[in-house]
């Protein structure tokens, strides 16, 4: 179990934390390095997501220290039609709808303070046995629990990107692949469920084909007390209507304003046991537990407990912005990138920059190989510049009569200075009243309430997987444990990337999902409390954490972690995804009073783009704020 692994998970880890540079191996913080021989982050493990060297500057701004000791500014002289201050895919989409007004020849610049492009929807690469594996950093699929808007259908139809056609044409072939036969299970740990075991054949996720246990003789397998295999039996199978009395429209009503874990204990009134089976489900949505989402959203889920409730189809204004688009009827728009999302981010800069790489259609994005050199190249009209963290964003003179806006950024341990006749702030919506302090109070004030998910995406890259075929489980819940959930990474063909495991010899990526948070407080509290816990974690810690959970889950079919991984990498983002109202919490704002309403207003010639601005964690809202922001400075 502690033996070293003597191989790019820990030497990139350790590379990336003292800063060294090692043959194959690149340094975060080195921004000149973007123009260098060999610089490629997607192929970087150990720490990603929010890396060392993307974050300090910023915290420096936040904290009132990073003029004290920044110098003055190296006047560039360099000035452009737009400057988009963040390359995530809101900010690559602003470029993108910018230039289709504006014309080709438009100067545009993209700084990003990470060492990549893609904001959250980033790209990792793995080469176990020498094959490319991909997974994503960040971003997982194009999904969304409303139509995408014509704006943002729009954008995709130009990028050649059709989400339908693409999952049937992958679906159909890796029909059939080796890891379908594995079951579904529990991991219950020792530390909250008594010992360690893991129960295969998990009803809720039985699979279409083959036979799955019932919730009887699943619950029969567990180490859960007696009163806890009763409750959940009940919960998942009975059909009863706990208020009865009441219509649809009020029993709607009540149940927003309890929790799901309020529900449980109640109204359906399990035993207290049940609760932990069940606390971490909605984390890999909500970024908090069951305390702290409420049980008309987790009707709207699909939880169990009111399949006898007699709810009306439809959503309400008291739901949760992504369980109302759940409860709205609407056509299939749905595709999984094997990096996720970040395939899109690399469509878009492959548009705004054709040198960057090969190619010209939606499938062949996914094996194109990127050269970073070309991003930030003088003779080019658009140029992405990474490693460079924005500090301030002011007009030259009076906003409301001003023509140009100056922009300081931070690269190199220097700071400098370039101009442009409007500005795209696509980055973190907690970030902008520090890097431009000309807003409104109120405006700034409302910047600030959104607190982003805190979230962790770990991908593993394993040799083999003889020990889960040895099981016979693929997927693996695991609701306490440091990451509460172990996955293994679907089969994708696309272009020529064709990754469908055919036999347990062939490696494979295990995804694992970890959001810290505190339960009992109110979810923003929860997010705040994660933000700390995330930023204090080491590498080392992850990879500690990382070994232990897998040789407890797989140790019965032989895993040997010092032996069987390849490669790990840690997408740790303390602000992930945007917040979006939980009405157990926030109150009910008028229209148009919403803070990431008011926090999205234009300030003169800046703009504002970010799926915090529509209060949405989804690709086509990046993409629709994208629009309505560009929209916002041509009417300048």
């Amino acid at each position: 179990m502690h033996r070293a692994i003597n191989r790019r998970d820990f030497l990139n880890g350790v590379a990336v934390g003292l800063g060294v540079l090692g043959p194959g191996f690149l340094r975060h913080a080195d921004a000149a390095a973007q123009d260098s021989t060999g610089y490629y982050p997607p192929a970087l493990t150990g720490l990603r997501g929010s890396h060392p060297g993307s974050f300090e500057v910023a915290h420096t701004l936040r904290d009132g220290t990073f003029w004290s000791t920044a110098g003055n500014p190296v006047e560039t002289g360099d000035s452009y039609d737009l400057a988009v201050v963040g390359a995530g895919i809101s900010g690559l989409a602003a470029a993108y709808f910018f230039r289709a007004h504006a014309g080709a020849s438009a100067r545009i610049l993209i700084l990003d303070n990470h060492d990549d492009f893609g904001g959250h929807a980033k790209r990792n690469e793995f080469l176990p046995q020498g094959r490319l594996l991909l997974a994503n950093g960040g971003t997982w699929a194009i999904e969304s629990p409303f139509p995408y808007s014509n704006e943002a259908r729009g954008l995709m139809d130009e990028l050649g990107i059709d989400p339908v056609q693409l999952h049937a044409k992958s679906a159909k072939a890796t029909n059939g692949h080796a890891l379908e036969a594995l079951e579904p299970a529990v991991f219950f740990d020792k530390e909250t469920f008594g010992q360690d075991r893991l129960v295969a054949g998990l009803p809720r996720a039985r699979r279409a084909h083959g036979r799955s246990l019932s919730w009887k003789e699943f619950l029969a397998k567990t180490p859960l007390s007696e009163d806890a295999r009763r409750d959940i039996e009940r919960l998942e199978e009975a059909k009863v209507d706990y208020l009865e009395a009441l219509d649809s429209d009020v029993k709607k009503d009540r149940l927003s304003r309890m929790s799901y874990k309020d529900f449980l204990l109640n109204l359906v009134k399990v035993h207290p046991d049940v609760i932990p089976f069940y606390q971490t489900r909605p984390h890999d949505l909500f970024g908090a537990g069951i305390d702290a989402v409420n049980a008309l959203d987790c009707w709207a889920m699909e939880y169990p407990g009111f399949q006898g409730m007699n709810l009306a189809p439809g959503g309400t204004p008291r739901m949760g912005y992504t369980p109302r688009g759940e409860a709205t009827e609407k056509p299939e728009y749905f595709f999984h990138y094997p990096d996720g999302n970040a395939s899109i981010a690399r469509m878009l800069v492959r548009s705004l920059i054709p040198a960057s790489a090969p190619g010209n259609n939606a499938e062949d994005i996914v094996a194109a190989k990127f050269d970073y050199s070309k991003l930030d190249t003088a003779a080019a009209p658009i140029r992405i510049r990474l490693s460079s963290t924005v500090v301030r964003a002011r007009h030259v003179g009076d906003p409301a009569s001003a023509k140009e806006v100056e922009i300081a950024y931070a690269r190199d341990k220097r700071v400098f200075n370039v101009r442009a006749k409007g500005v795209v702030l696509a980055c973190w919506n907690m970030a902008i009243p520090y890097l431009c302090e000309e807003l409104p109070d109120k405006q700034k004030e409302a910047l600030k309430y959104g607190v982003k998910i805190p979230l962790v995406y770990t991908t593993v890259a394993i040799n083999n997987w003889k020990p889960m075929h040895k099981l016979g489980v693929g997927m693996v819940s695991a609701p306490a444990m440091y990451h509460t959930t172990v996955n293994p990474e679907q089969p994708t063909t696309i272009g020529d990337y064709h990754v469908a495991p055919k036999s347990p010899d062939d490696p494979v990526l295990l995804r694992m999902l970890r959001t810290p948070c505190k339960p009992g407080l109110s979810e923003r509290d929860q997010h705040r409390v994660g933000h700390v816990d995330l930023l204090s974690t080491s590498f080392e810690t992850f990879e500690r954490k990382i070994r232990d959970q897998l040789v407890r889950i797989y140790g019965g079919g032989g895993f040997d972690p010092a032996r069987d991984i390849n490669a790990i990498t840690v997408n740790r983002w303390p602000h992930g995804y945007a917040y979006e109202y939980n009405y157990l919490f926030d109150p009910e704002w008028p229209e148009g009073q919403a803070p990431c309403e008011i926090a999205r207003k234009r300030f003169g010639r800046i703009a504002i783009a970010n799926s915090d601005a529509a209060a949405a964690a989804y690709t086509d809202a990046a993409m629709d704020q994208a629009w309505r922001a560009v929209q916002e400075l041509l009417a300048v």
